[in-house]
């Protein structure tokens, strides 16, 4: 994640304590501000159930109402909760498909509090009812992130189900209104880029202080939206408006919290603009994001996933490639194995990496983002980060470190 609030508008954000290694940032008695962000253990995105009430286009994972899967049982969820506490996980992040549709969750989360484990959920929102909220609210539910593809026809077109954004709008307000810390979550795409400005105008309207923007990777139903993933100079004027935006709220005395996701590219282009806005808080960026690193501490170290099936991922996306199954294993052993391939090249992948990434002299900031996109786009972990939209002299790519690459056989063709 990239916290623009934090880097482009220097504000104290809850997170920092994890993100950057800042105290007084958001952590709770007990929780220990890590020194080094390598040394994190990883938030657990939870993929509970494969049950959901919507058909969204670009749904990672594939889920529905008819989909097969090997769901624990509240028993087993209840062991495996008590191997992630034991392991020291910040946090567990209960999605889906849509978690609201699994009968046990609201038995789930408080013996995950119970065991200190901070508690997410991942949901469309449009389950949320004024109850729900309440019991969401009464069992400390960290943060409850609501899905917005859009205003109105957009989303409810990426959702597959007329109504969907009216009936997550309702789920907003009753969050709000139960005193949830609530956020919006959209993926960015050719469909919806357009509906940036008034995703902003419709959180400052509703009151609603966080939004995430994530970059589409082509995992599941979404492999087949690849033609609609953003050319590089729409991701730069989709920054250009996520940044003004933020500065303008900040200016406003608002209090927010926004940032892109699963595109680490998007940290150096912000450095990049500050160098020129404000050359000593570029500075101080640039300290906190080679502190986390980027890609190079999160997926297979700072993030995890644990599937419908039971099947462990580096992250979210990694669905072709299971890291071991909990019906076999616990958690803790499985991301623990430190001869597990592609763990071991995640943890250390400034010895993989190659391409453009290799060479990138910002590569300590961003690590080569998004592994599993160029395993996806490439067929391969290692090669450059398809979604990179800085160009070859911003990133220090001249000549002669291309005729090196072409030598090495490294030289990608990059999607225009």
């Amino acid at each position: 994640m990239i916290n623009v609030t934090k880097l482009y508008c220097d504000e104290v954000t809850p997170g920092d304590w994890l993100r950057y290694g800042m105290q007084g940032s958001g952590e709770r008695d007990g929780e220990t501000v890590p020194k080094k962000a390598s040394e994190r253990k990883p938030i657990v995105v939870w993929n509970i159930t494969s049950k959901c009430n919507l058909k969204c286009v670009h749904c990672y994972n594939d889920s529905g109402l008819n989909n097969d899967c090997i769901e624990v049982t509240t028993e087993k969820a209840k062991e495996i909760l008590d191997d992630l506490a034991g392991f020291g996980v910040p946090s567990v992040l209960f999605s889906g498909g849509e978690p609201l549709m699994r009968e046990d969750l609201f038995e789930l989360i408080p013996y995950a509090r119970d065991k200190g484990l901070r508690t997410v959920i991942s949901t469309n929102g449009t389950l949320i009812t004024s109850e729900k909220a309440k019991t969401i609210k009464e069992y400390g539910v960290s943060y409850v992130g609501i899905s917005l593809d859009g205003i109105g026809p957009v989303n409810d077109k990426f959702r597959g189900v007329e109504g969907a954004f009216d009936r997550a709008v309702v789920g907003i307000r009753n969050c709000m209104e139960a005193g949830v810390r609530v956020g919006l979550r959209l993926t960015l795409t050719k469909r919806n880029v357009q509906d940036i400005e008034q995703l902003f105008e419709f959180m400052d309207n509703e009151g609603v202080e966080r939004a995430c923007f994530y970059h589409l990777v082509p995992s599941g139903r979404a492999d087949s939206m690849f033609t609609d993933d953003l050319a590089p100079a729409q991701s730069i004027k989709a920054m250009e408006t996520i940044l003004a935006k933020t500065k303008q709220l900040k200016e406003a005395g608002k209090k927010t919290d926004i940032l892109t996701v699963d595109n680490h590219v998007d940290g150096v282009y912000l450095y990049l603009k500050l160098l020129e806005e404000d050359p000593a808080r570029a500075e101080e960026v640039w300290k906190l994001l080679t502190w986390n690193g980027g890609g190079l501490n999160s997926s297979g170290v700072g993030i995890s996933c644990l599937d419908f099936h039971g099947h462990v991922h580096p992250d979210q996306f990694w669905y072709h490639y299971s890291l071991g199954n909990v019906h076999e294993k616990p958690f803790s052993e499985i991301w623990s194995n430190p001869d597990e391939p592609l763990l071991k090249g995640l943890r250390d992948r400034k010895n993989y990496v190659k391409g453009r990434c290799r060479m990138c002299k910002f590569l300590d900031a961003c690590g080569g983002a998004l592994r599993v996109r160029a395993d996806l786009y490439f067929d391969d972990p290692w090669a450059p980060e398809p979604a990179c939209y800085l160009t070859d002299e911003q990133i220090g790519l001249d000549d002669e470190k291309k005729a090196e690459l072409e030598a090495a056989g490294e030289l990608y063709k990059m999607p225009e």
